[in-house]
């Protein structure tokens, strides 16, 4: 065991949440040490106090100009919006007439925290007005007419001025002159949030009726916020008690929060003294950031116009690469970034980008690098220099070319790898000696990486099959067999027609070579008509014993079987296919589906047997063909039809509950390091342990096997007599390792545990 070495971190996730300032986390100290006085106190101490409180205050109301408008001090944004809410509904709801519609407007890109309290509140109080999402176009900007159309009956309406997803702003002006024209009586808020520090804002001059606030948006600690009302706006009390406040917001009062915002302002007023950047500088970060990003990734998609959104929110997409992949390739170079989807097969999409109509694969894939106006030149240098170096790490991967790099310096690829597009999966197995490749089930939006793995790897594909024709997806098998196997004929599906025929067991079947390898071609009817198996074995008079994977495209799904209701579908065939396949393979044979919804890789029928009733009894001769038919339409009437963007292939037999790992933490790594028995799994990606490497960085884990999540079937495959072994799986936070660690125990591994916290929380 070897223990990390400290690198810089490189934080660009200031939309999330920001350091605190050093000043400011200094004022905050000196609040808590020397100036912790209650402000309700008459003594000395607690005058000085409320004078601090006061100061900033008055601070604030200058920054954004306030005049005679309230600026009352709360513990953060979202208490900001439940006050300009509930203040606005309270007042609205006396002046509701019988028998009328109404509506409550809010901004389709809003964040969630405005529409779930809207909800809240309409049915609190009683309202039934009808919520509603103001659309807004490519650009993010809010559908003027649509508002003018809708806000005559609206109760309140919701906006806010910076986008905290994309950084795309709003104007004030036009919006403003929109609502007061067809409506001079609804209640407005603006979410203010992301706009501190970084928009201009001049509140009194605006009818805006509710602004929230949050500290730790901008260097201040969490816990502390403020919002905005308008001198004639309507206020109800969120918190009522000790009378705070003036009687506005009780509860005893956030002394260091004060302080630390009371700097914040102050720097924010006096441009000649404060770390802060100016509009300018801050531009030319960005454009400093968004080369280094097109350098590394030419292909890069910026899923928002410069023209509109502030200086410090870069929102992007690289095709080909999940955000995932993204986040953990970043992470590993030590530079914070965040993602809108969520790490797993059930694709999260980010709601901003889908309501400006961005395709689907930008919403899935999306990446959110922000930072705060103390940004400094130095720091742009190294997160610049730090994001080329993540990116020349990919080529380790085969992710992406570099000429100038050796092709000794990658992973050489032997054996099996899972490739996927949300929870679709195209596998690909490659045999060194020979760099012959066979490809199954390509998906389209993985062709350049395909084709960049096979240049990279200099591997020569025999053949490109699909299991079956795909009613989710169009297959990208036609594109890759054009420019790698112009001259092979072969079937719909993509098997060559020039394959070897052989008898199994009385069975006629196709074969075709890959090295020493067979791949043996079952027909496998039921999902659709043209299902297939392909069975790659060592030894074609041996199926049971020496097949290592059987590609079965959606005939067994872990956790189901495919869906039978297509026009093309038959149970009654599906029962035989089963049958079949178990007659070949044996019970224990790894099965590599077309789909893994649930994060579980591969399985086995014997694995799927155990929570499959009806695939048990149809092996096992429990169920006759017309009850298997008649159990299957019900499994079939209980689909999901889409998970992300995805047609559903199967309905869950059971909930795929996962199992209890062992977990060990960073309190266990004395003890492990001491072990004999224990082996180490470190699951990260070649191209995150090259990064490090070439950062300076010792992962904590010497002697550790490196088995990709990629590649991890493969593992299992060659680790099948070794189940009983202690094996402990590390990833960067724990996550993945998690993950493996469950899909690796419901395979029969029994000593599995995995490193809570990864090395994220090991170092």
């Amino acid at each position: 065991m070897s223990q990390a070495i400290h690198l810089s971190q490189i934080y660009l996730d200031a939309n999330a949440t920001t350091p605190v300032l050093p000043q400011a986390a200094q004022a905050a100290l000196t609040a808590m040490e020397d100036l912790f006085g209650n402000p309700s106190s008459s003594h000395i101490t607690g005058l000085k106090a409320k004078n601090m409180m006061e100061q900033t205050r008055q601070r604030a109301k200058t920054l954004l100009g306030t005049g005679k408008g309230k600026l009352i001090f709360t513990s953060g944004a979202t208490e900001g919006i439940q006050t300009g809410i509930l203040s606005g509904l309270i007042k609205a709801r006396e002046n509701i007439e019988p028998g009328k519609n109404y509506s409550i407007l809010y901004g389709a890109t809003e964040h969630k925290a405005v529409p779930n309290s809207l909800e809240h509140w309409n049915s609190i109080l009683g309202l039934n007005a009808e919520i509603k999402a103001i659309p807004v176009d490519s650009l993010g900007n809010l559908d003027l007419e649509f508002i003018a159309r809708e806000v005559p009956n609206a109760l309140m309406i919701c906006t806010m001025a910076v986008n905290n997803e994309t950084g795309v702003y709003q104007d004030l002006q036009r919006l403003e002159q929109t609502i007061r024209e067809h409506n001079a009586d609804t209640f407005w808020m603006v979410d203010c949030v992301q706009a501190l520090g970084k928009r201009p804002l001049k509140l009194s001059e605006t009818s805006i009726d509710y602004a929230p606030f949050s500290g730790h948006k901008l260097y201040a600690p969490k816990g502390i916020g403020f919002i905005y009302i308008r001198d004639s706006a309507p206020f109800t009390s969120f918190i009522a008690g000790g009378g705070q406040e003036g009687g506005l917001r009780s509860g005893t009062e956030n002394l260091p929060g004060f302080a630390a915002l009371n700097v914040i302002f102050e720097m924010l007023l006096d441009h000649e003294n404060s770390c802060f950047s100016t509009a300018e500088k801050l531009e030319q970060y960005r454009q400093q950031l968004v080369s280094s990003l097109t350098a590394a990734f030419p292909e890069i998609v910026f899923n928002h116009s410069f023209e509109n959104s502030v200086a410090t929110t870069l929102n992007f997409a690289v095709p080909g690469f999940s955000s995932k992949e993204l986040m953990d390739l970043f992470d590993a170079a030590n530079i914070r970034v965040s993602s809108g989807s969520a790490c797993s097969s059930k694709v999260t999409r980010s709601f901003v980008l889908d309501a400006m109509g961005l395709p689907a694969w930008q919403s899935e894939s999306a990446i959110r690098l922000s930072f705060g106006p103390a940004m400094t030149q130095t720091e742009v240098d190294e997160a610049c220099d730090r994001i080329q170096l993540a990116a020349s790490a990919l080529t380790h991967s085969c992710l992406m070319l570099d000429d100038t790099q050796l092709s000794d310096d990658r992973t050489p690829l032997d054996g099996l790898v899972q490739l996927r597009g949300g929870a679709s999966c195209t596998w690909i197995y490659a045999d060194l000696k020979t760099k012959q490749v066979l490809i199954i089930d390509p998906l389209p939006e993985l062709e350049k990486r395909i084709n960049t793995l096979l240049e990279c790897q200099q591997l020569a594909p025999i053949a490109i099959i699909d299991t079956h024709g795909h009613a989710d997806h169009i297959s990208g098998r036609v594109a890759l067999a054009q420019k790698h196997l112009k001259q092979q004929k072969c079937d719909h599906l993509g098997w060559p027609e020039s394959s070897a025929k052989i008898q199994i067991d009385g069975i006629a079947l196709d074969m075709i070579k890959l090295g020493e390898l067979s791949l043996v071609k079952v027909a496998s009817p039921g999902h659709t008509d043209d299902s297939i198996s392909l069975l790659l074995t060592s030894d074609i008079t041996k199926l049971k014993s020496s097949t290592h994977f059987a590609f079965c495209g959606d005939t067994v799904l872990m956790g189901s079987l495919g869906r039978t209701n297509f026009e093309s579908s038959s149970s009654n065939k599906m029962f035989h296919s089963l049958k079949q396949l178990e007659q070949l393979i044996g019970p224990n044979t790894l099965l590599c589906a077309s789909h893994d919804y649930n994060n579980e890789f591969t399985t086995s029928l014997m694995a799927e047997a155990a929570r499959n009733p009806l695939l048990e009894g149809a092996l096992n001769g429990k169920l006759s063909e017309a009850e298997f038919v008649t159990e299957k339409a019900h499994l079939d009437a209980n689909l999901n039809d889409e998970v992300g963007t995805e047609i559903m292939c199967g309905a869950y037999t059971t909930d795929c509950q996962k199992m209890a790992i062992k977990e060990y933490d960073a309190s266990n790594l004395q003890q492990l390091a001491q072990s004999e028995t224990i082996k180490w799994i470190d699951i990260r990606e070649p191209h995150e342990y090259a990064l490090q490497h070439s950062l300076g960085i010792k992962t904590m884990a010497s002697d550790s096997i490196n088995v990709p999540m990629t590649r991890l079937v493969q593992f299992i495959q060659q680790h099948q007599d070794d189940k009983s072994s202690e094996w402990v799986l590390v990833c960067r936070s724990g996550s993945r390792s998690l993950v493996v660690a469950q899909a690796m125990q419901r395979l029969g591994f029994s000593n599995i545990a995995h490193l809570k916290g990864g090395y994220a929380l090991s170092s």
